[in-house]
């Protein structure tokens, strides 16, 4: 574990660093003290994400705020066969190994989007490991490709495209990637302003690395392929963890399924709540995502 560069004027009080998993290097960000706490990011975004809640969440517990392998600061590995690299259940275990490289053996969790079906996994893979776990803005995976339909393609069209075969997504978005990401997320964000400039200059440094692009979609073209045959092979598995499921109003999410009952397909314990926001409820509403979190937690 070596220390790294990190951003204190965002994220007071944590210390950063670059901890090693089987060879996947993970960035790191630590804060606060009390019950370990994990928060997992989504796509496009790392963990700088979390700024606006981090730091009040650490005055009640270690807060480990880590970038997934492929985006931000952390490895970017090649996809492997079938993308395998970049499964959930990869991601997962990168985790579980931060997590087990602190000390920490069990933990809460929060994932957003692209982090909360990692969590998902996680969940499942190493069910002894998580305490409790909040998802947002998501339903399950296999859920939403079964359940395809023309509103959802519209409204998500970047599922089918980033799953593409290498490289005609990368290519495309290599031609503008500012373009790409801004795009992205003031399509997803409904309350003007929300997105710190710092925080977006952040994730346009990111986005402009072609290896975090490249590795984004083979998180998308994973989710896709490998990771609905391991769903498949775990159907009949439930997460045990109580799971509180969080979404925005205003998104995409809440309005084309009903988000607790998806989650009942596939956890024992689940509460739910809406949150006037779109997408991001951490970076969006983060008083109201506090005050929701905070019981369940």
């Amino acid at each position: 574990m070596n220390s790294a560069v990190g951003f204190p004027e965002l994220l007071p009080g944590f210390r950063w660093y670059d901890i090693e998993v089987d060879d996947i290097r993970i960035r790191t960000a630590v804060g606060g003290t009390g019950s370990p706490l994990l928060l997992l990011h989504g796509h496009p975004q790392m963990h700088l994400t979390w700024h606006k809640i981090a730091p009040i969440l650490a005055k009640r517990f270690t807060v480990v705020a880590t970038d997934l392998r492929g985006y931000g600061d952390s490895a970017k590995p090649d996809g492997g066969s079938e993308h395998i690299n970049y499964s959930k259940r990869a991601m997962a275990a990168d985790q579980v190994g931060v997590m087990k490289a602190l000390g920490f053996d069990r933990f809460r969790v929060i994932g957003h989007d692209r982090g909360g079906r990692v969590a998902h996994r996680l969940a499942l893979d190493a069910p002894q490991s998580v305490e409790k776990l909040v998802v947002i803005d998501i339903a399950p995976t296999a859920t939403m490709y079964a359940r395809t339909d023309m509103e959802f393609a519209r409204r998500y069209f970047w599922w089918f495209f980033l799953i593409q075969p290498y490289p005609l997504p990368e290519k495309l978005i290599g031609a503008d990637p500012d373009f790409f990401l801004e795009n992205h997320i003031a399509g997803q964000v409904k309350i003007q302003g929300s997105v710190d400039p710092r925080v977006m200059a952040e994730y346009r440094r990111c986005y402009a690395d072609p290896a975090m692009r490249h590795a984004a979609c083979e998180d998308y073209r994973a989710a896709a392929g490998i990771d609905l045959v391991h769903d498949a092979e775990d159907d009949d598995r439930r997460i045990e963890a109580p799971l509180l499921a969080l979404w925005g109003a205003r998104g995409t999410v809440g309005a084309l399924y009903d988000v607790v009952e998806t989650w009942r397909e596939k956890a024992t314990n689940v509460q739910g709540h809406a949150i006037d926001c779109g997408h991001s409820p951490q970076e969006e509403a983060p008083e109201e995502m506090l005050r929701i979190i905070a019981a369940f937690l």
